[in-house]
């Protein structure tokens, strides 16, 4: 039997979100917080999100304010290491981002036109 796990197989990692309000999410991750776009098809839109993709496609349930954790137990975390300029910008495109400073960090969150949950962190780095 190998050690060989699942991650050292894998080519790249990838999130697929799906979305009732697919052309409004679409534009809010390709214009609002410019992810480039490296598939595009009537059904899904894929961008590209650090290392691996993030999948936006037809097919799921919206909600007008933010879904709550058992609506979408998920975050789209966006690790920063300019959390203040990530924030101004966001919220010179309208986005009402809300920043909370812990002893570990900083978390700024925003939803996107589907009502799921994203998030600012800074430092950048996973755990610190």
């Amino acid at each position: 039997m190998s050690d060989t796990g699942l991650s050292q197989l894998t080519a790249v990692f990838g999130i697929i979100l799906f979305t009732e309000r697919f052309e409004a999410c679409v534009a809010f991750y390709e214009h609002t917080l410019g992810l480039t776009v490296i598939e595009r098809t009537q059904e899904l839109v894929s961008f590209q999100f650090g290392s691996g993709y993030l999948m936006v496609e037809r097919g799921g349930h919206g909600s007008e304010g933010q879904k709550s954790r058992t609506q979408n137990p998920c975050v789209l975390r966006f690790n920063m290491d300019d959390i203040n300029t990530a924030i101004d910008v966001l919220r010179a495109k309208g986005l009402d981002v809300t920043a909370q400073v812990f002893d570990w960090g900083t978390i700024a969150s925003f939803t996107d036109p589907d009502g799921n949950l994203c998030e600012l962190k800074s430092p950048a780095l996973v755990g610190a």
